[in-house]
């Protein structure tokens, strides 16, 4: 059974760590075992996580800090964790590196751009011409706006097409990085995809595909990356 790393969040006022239990859920669902990385251990650390895992998941969360990607922040940047700032994109460095094994969620997919040397769009709201609601107040697990794949993506293979996804972000990827591609978006042409063009498998997605993972086409993704993580 693969081993699945998966980031977390931090708490500041408590000093907890924490992630969601959909996250778990849905690695369980897909085959793998999920094992929680606390995101305040230290850079040092880094080698012998990857050792002891077999594909990296990368969570969602607070704002990567603009600082990281060469940018000033902007009036609507939100909270944002040094910490686990650090940590991950450390952690992805080292991954990518390795040809290990990456889903990157929401926040994952900005850290996965970042790490490889791209840039973030820092508030949709106020870049993008005309945009769509990309926080929804819906429930998690229902989906609010469509996002259209590229052909010949490993993201089309499980997802097809279209899909109807949720969403909860006001950061996004702005400029690929080498070696990645785009490969879907909103009608808004915010990038809700992106994959590496010279790792076996590394894809992120900008919405929270763990809370809709019942849903069996939603799931394909997550076991499309435990059976990489196991080969």
């Amino acid at each position: 059974m693969p081993v699945i790393g998966i980031t977390s969040s931090y708490d500041r006022e408590s000093g907890r760590t924490f992630l969601s239990r959909y996250y778990v859920q849905a690695v369980e669902a897909a085959g793998g075992l999920p094992l929680v990385l606390p995101c305040i251990l230290s850079e040092g650390m880094v080698d012998k996580i990857l050792g002891a895992i077999d594909g990296l998941l990368l969570s969602g969360g607070v704002d990567v800090d603009p600082l990281l990607f060469g940018e000033e922040p902007h009036p609507a940047m939100g909270d944002i964790c040094p910490q686990r700032d650090r940590f991950e994109l450390a952690l992805t460095k080292r991954a990518l590196a390795m040809d290990m094994p990456i889903l990157a969620i929401c926040r994952g997919i900005q850290v996965l751009n970042v790490a490889a040397g791209g840039t973030l769009c820092q508030d949709i709201g106020s870049a993008i011409r005309n945009p769509l609601k990309h926080d929804q107040l819906a429930p998690r697990w229902y989906g609010t706006h469509t996002i259209h794949i590229l052909a010949d993506s490993k993201l089309a293979a499980v997802w097809g097409d279209t899909l109807v996804v949720n969403s909860f972000h006001h950061q996004a990827v702005d400029r690929v990085a080498e070696g990645f591609r785009a490969t879907a978006w909103s009608a808004d042409g915010v990038v809700e995809g992106m994959e590496s063009t010279v790792h076996s498998f590394v894809v992120g997605v900008q919405c929270h595909p763990e809370c809709m993972y019942q849903d069996p086409r939603i799931l394909a993704l997550f076991k499309s990356f435990v059976e990489a993580a196991g080969k």
